[in-house]
């Protein structure tokens, strides 16, 4: 979910606008922001939105503030379709300008001058950026690695970087997702190997590969794989369709093989097809988990085999296993990147972040991209290498870089929004809040009339036999607390619902152990 502000002679620039998915926490909730108050009230004094790849957690809030932000945006073409395709869908194509850099190009936004600086991620066109200011050079590293077999892509050489150094960095902003890592994260080039290898020991039965649709280069492997092994390819997943369309257009995949359709797949013999599909992930409406439940037009049976050629995001722990135990329950082998050689990290272990400190040599480190713990663990790496200054910072923190010395000098609001339904709300709004304590507790609606006589009803309660029972004791203890009122407060509404809803809510607490929300509706009759 990143959003990126700097600041520099009353001018602000934002990099990146990306989203997050909702876990458990936010019941009928699946998109997640980043609150932008701060940014939205100083709005006439951002001069742009620079987008550093495609990954959805840096683009994918785009089509929900653009527009009302009011500023361009800057991407390199693969990164500006897959935008550009966004906008459409949401209609703001001629709302929202969207400027196409090449790689090479530089460009100026106010007080700061922007270059590319490619390198190697799990996406194509995974871009730094070097921010000149008339204060010193930032380093913003965007998701990296280092990768001598890329595959896809060009990235900045050890040379280059290093001359990036020689001509001075104030601060390097880092990804800080792998830093717990003390390997390097591996090369596109091995995972090609790996894959090879893995695929070709399973000759006669069906191979599933389940990825990351946004994973460029992994496709090409897939491709390649096939083509060594003597498989049709078959593309399971409208997001898979989607950036083999966008990276084809890009000049990317270009020798992709020509994917069979569902039916023809399942005609060929089972040793002559690779099915390529989303959900490694385990969302329930991918391709994979419509497979694992039998649900899908592609099928596996027992013998056949998955590979997830992808790590497991942590948090998606359960909803992975579901499927897996579902596969394992019919006789599916699985393959994971902890038994074979099919997958690598997009991000930089320990040893790539220690090469691009000796290669920048920055003034400043700032941990970004990550967790409190990977962004204070890289504070703590960066000064073990002799990084003069390490700034941590969390969300909603202002830090001054320079002039003077660096640190945090405020402080201000920020947090959380989610998309419910078709509209935007605080992620601790009202509703939210309410829906999780239902989600929780269950619910009881008490429609009570002049006299006292009350109705129930509930949902969520665990009182199946015992409801009737409840209910009987719910009414008795309403009228309780009505008897109870003195003076005014017996023709007080707000009184006589108050004292309703605690009779019920203890009642149900006796009963069943929950404290359900209670709803009272004064009828008046």
């Amino acid at each position: 979910m990143n959003v990126n502000l700097y600041g520099c002679d009353g001018k602000w620039l934002m990099v990146d606008l990306g989203m997050t998915f909702s876990g458990n926490e936010y019941p009928g909730v699946d998109l997640v922001f980043a609150d932008l108050e701060f940014i939205e009230e100083r709005a006439d004094d951002l001069v742009g939105i620079v987008l550093t790849h495609a990954h959805e957690d840096h683009i994918g809030a785009v089509p929900y503030f653009a527009a009302d932000l009011g500023v361009p945006l800057y991407a390199t073409p693969f990164t500006a379709e897959l935008v550009r395709r966004k906008l459409e869908e949401a209609g703001l194509l001629d709302t929202v300008e969207l400027n196409i850099i090449e790689g090479a190009d530089s460009f100026a936004l106010g007080p700061f001058d922007i270059g590319y600086v490619p390198l190697a991620h799990s996406i194509a066109e995974g871009h730094a950026l070097l921010i000149d200011t008339p204060y010193g050079r930032i380093f913003h590293t965007g998701d990296w690695k280092l990768d001598e077999e890329p595959i896809i892509g060009d990235p900045t050489t050890e040379e280059e970087l290093t001359e990036v150094g020689d001509e001075g960095v104030l601060a390097l902003v880092c990804d800080s997702t792998n830093v717990f890592n003390p390997n390097p994260s591996g090369s596109e080039g091995a995972v090609y190997r790996g894959l090879l290898e893995e695929v070709g020991k399973h000759k006669g039965r069906r191979v599933l590969v389940t990825t990351f649709a946004s994973n460029v280069a992994r496709l090409h492997t897939l491709g390649e794989v096939a083509k060594a092994c003597g498989r049709q390819v078959c593309v399971a997943g409208r997001s898979l369709d989607r950036i083999i369309d966008v990276s084809q257009d890009n000049g990317y995949l270009l020798d992709f093989p020509d994917p069979v359709d569902f039916d023809t797949a399942m005609g060929l013999p089972r040793g002559e097809v690779m099915i390529i599909a989303t959900g490694g992930q385990g969302e329930p409406r991918a391709a994979l988990s419509r497979i694992a439940e039998s649900n899908h037009p592609l099928e596996l049976v027992k013998d056949d085999v998955v590979l997830f050629s992808s790590r497991q995001i942590p948090g998606n722990e359960i909803s992975i296993g579901k499927i897996q135990n579902r596969l394992a329950d019919r006789g599916i082998v699985m393959v994971t990147d902890r038994q074979s050689e099919i997958h690598v990290s997009g991000h930089p272990g320990r040893p790539e972040l220690e090469a691009m400190y000796s290669w920048l040599r920055p003034e400043i480190l700032v941990p970004v991209h990550g967790e409190i713990r990977h962004m204070k663990e890289q504070a703590r790496l960066g000064a073990s290498c002799g990084i003069p200054h390490n700034v941590f910072q969390k969300n909603g923190d202002i830090v001054r870089l320079a002039p003077g010395d660096p640190g945090k000098i405020a402080e201000v609001i920020s947090g959380r929004l989610v998309l419910d339904g078709d509209i935007i709300v605080p992620a601790d709004g009202d509703s939210i809040v309410m829906r999780r304590r239902i989600a929780y507790n269950g619910i009881v609606m008490v429609a009570l009339d002049s006299k006292g006589r009350a109705v129930i009803d509930s949902a969520g309660l665990p009182l199946d036999e015992d409801y009737a029972d409840f209910v009987v004791e719910a009414k008795a203890d309403i009228a309780a607390g009505l008897k109870r009122l003195k003076g005014s407060a017996r023709r007080d509404p707000k009184e006589i619902s108050e004292a309703a809803r605690l009779a019920v809510r203890r009642a149900a607490q006796r009963w069943s152990g929950k404290k359900p929300q209670v709803k009272v509706l004064l009828t008046g009759e």
